[in-house]
């Protein structure tokens, strides 16, 4: 503290001053305290101005004394002047969110393989920063890669690069695209033993904003139905939820043909093994179970009843043999009550020219009662297009109602027919008798059927994963046109999804998507004038468990900048 005496034409002013150093490395001070004018003063200090002074300068000694008390009291007074206006262009508001996300970054040692891109290609851009910031604004604030540069730019941490360095690194990475998953797999241990002995693979496919074909996106069957070229996507995920390894391929091409050339790359880059396959009926095709039946490698996956043969079909659709999945006792299921929630089944071997197999079916009054529910609001909407005589079928929906709409052509001698339309009791009747129904196949003879039944219900998490890439993380549409570029994009979100996985679990999972991510995207902050920062989201249960997986703290009343910094350092692990 220091006094600091102003004059003027009309009068001589006292006041209490407090130095600081600012940002940019300058110095400069603030007024803590106005003592008065010197006429003010000499009616209670006089009678002369060497008694002001005195006086003065005694309550900067008291006003230090004070203000170190506070400091080691840890206390923090920072004045505001209602008539001071806000400097220009002086940045208040920063995103804090990504610390956490950031932790996870650098254990999996990111930034290592970064290194390791800077050495080979030798460009002077921080392409560690680039890639974790994209990153980051891919969870946090989804958008264009120019918009993710923006976002970046209220980080606590502003960007080290500009724009244009952006575009550069896209190429880079969409280059060494399989060399960084390899990169992430092996680092990955460094955040716990991962459960890759169990492998999820599917499919999914993402729509690009334009009109014609163009290398690897062709028109091809769209999940949204979208008349718009489309790339598919190939995902493995291992028995945690966590994500493998991708690929892509184009928009037109068969998805079964996929698999093989990633799972080579994850035999042989990876150095995985032995794993149990695990995917839908789509991707459990006859000759992907043979190329999975090899080394250590079993298979268990989905098997269409509708597909059996005859007499495969007769057994699976018959309520007899059927047993207790918890105790392995005989049940007969036609006599279970319609809220019985257990879980019930049958096996039998299943083989084929090269195959020794087994086929699980099992049965769920649980899921029969809902598979029923909803077939029944599909006949009355098929009754309703009778009656009103619009009953068109829509081929591309599997679940369309006209589906229960029969047609019957009645003739007369010498006349052209009738055609009459009908509700289909048949076709309601046919499909009823799969109500409950399912079916596994796999090669693993020996194991329980719990075991078995529990691996192949966790498929549910790689649909999810597809579903945060797309949704939470707006993965589509793709605006990218250059090959490496689309390969980069995918790449981020690939990555995001990883970090985002693995954040999850350090949770324990005990939080929804929805929760996480909008937790993160509010824990935000507000710069005080060159001294530090004011949290500004609510401190929570999640807040304190994100602070405790993390290992640091940003929920202080006030976190200086130097704090801050220290906060920073112990996100990347530095201390």
């Amino acid at each position: 503290m220091n006094l600091h005496i102003s004059k003027s034409r009309n009068a001589e002013s006292f006041y209490i001053c407090k130095s600081y150093v600012k940002a940019n490395g300058s110095t400069s001070s603030m007024i803590i305290r106005k003592l008065g004018t010197l006429e003010q003063l000499l009616v209670e200090h006089g009678p002369t101005r060497d008694d002001v002074l005195a006086w003065a300068k005694n309550e900067v000694k008291i006003e230090t004394e004070k203000y170190k008390k506070e400091k080691e009291e840890k206390t923090v007074l920072i004045p505001f002047h209602a008539d001071r206006h806000l400097d220009y262009n002086k940045q208040a508001f920063f995103r804090g969110g990504y610390l956490f996300l950031q932790s996870v970054y650098y254990q999996m040692q990111m930034n290592k393989t970064c290194r390791k891109l800077k050495q080979k290609y030798k460009f002077k851009y921080d392409i560690n920063a680039i890639l974790s910031d994209l990153i980051y604004a891919r969870i946090l604030e989804p958008c264009s890669k120019r918009s993710s540069y923006k976002a970046a730019s209220e980080f606590l941490e502003k960007p080290s690069y500009q724009l244009h360095d952006v575009y550069r690194a896209l190429d880079v990475l969409g280059a060494e695209c399989d060399m960084i998953q390899a990169e992430v797999y092996k680092n990955s241990h460094f955040l716990g033993q991962r459960n890759d002995k169990i492998l999820y693979y599917d499919c999914s496919n993402y729509y690009f904003e334009i009109e014609q074909e163009d290398g690897s996106r062709k028109y091809g069957k769209s999940k949204e139905h979208r008349p718009n070229p489309i790339i598919q996507m190939g995902l493995f995920m291992d028995g945690d939820g966590i994500p493998l390894a991708f690929s892509l391929f184009p928009g037109n091409a068969n998805e079964q043909t996929s698999l093989k050339p990633l799972e080579k790359k994850i035999l042989g880059e990876f150095g995985c093994q032995k794993f149990i396959y695990c995917s839908d009926a789509g991707l459990g095709s006859e000759s992907i179970r043979e190329y999975n039946h090899m080394g250590e490698r079993a298979y268990i996956v989905t098997q269409s009843i509708k597909k059996l043969k005859k007499e495969e079909k007769e057994w699976a659709l018959s309520p007899q043999g059927f047993k207790r999945v918890s105790d392995d006792k005989p049940v007969d299921i036609t006599k279970l009550p319609e809220d019985d929630k257990g879980l019930y089944y049958k096996d039998e071997p299943y083989t084929t020219k090269k195959l020794h197999q087994r086929l699980i079916i099992t049965y769920s009054p649980k899921y029969a009662l809902y598979q029923k529910s909803i077939r029944d609001k599909q006949v009355e909407r098929a009754q309703k297009m009778l009656d009103s005589g619009n009953a068109k079928k829509n081929r591309k929906n599997p679940n369309d109602p006209a589906r229960f709409i029969g047609k019957m052509a009645v003739t007369k001698d010498g006349e052209a027919a009738d055609i009459q339309q009908y509700l289909d009791e048949d076709k309601i009747t046919e499909e009823a008798q799969y109500d409950g129904l399912y079916a596994v196949c796999t090669d693993l003879l020996d194991d329980e059927v719990g075991d078995i039944l529990k691996v192949s219900e966790s498929r549910w998490r790689i649909e999810e994963c597809f579903r945060i890439m797309k949704t939470d993380f707006s993965a589509r549409p793709v605006y990218l046109q250059d090959e490496n570029r689309i390969r980069a994009h995918f790449l981020i979100c690939f990555l995001a999804l990883t970090i985002y996985r693995y954040l999850e679990k350090k949770l324990d999972l005990k939080y929804t998507c929805e929760e996480l991510l909008d937790t993160l995207k509010a824990m935000n902050f507000a710069g005080i004038q060159e001294q530090g920062f004011i949290p500004l989201y609510r401190r929570e249960t999640i807040t304190d468990d994100l602070h405790e997986v993390c290992g640091f703290r940003t929920d202080y009343q006030f976190i200086t900048k130097s704090k801050m910094r220290t906060i920073q350092k112990k996100s990347k692990g530095k201390e």
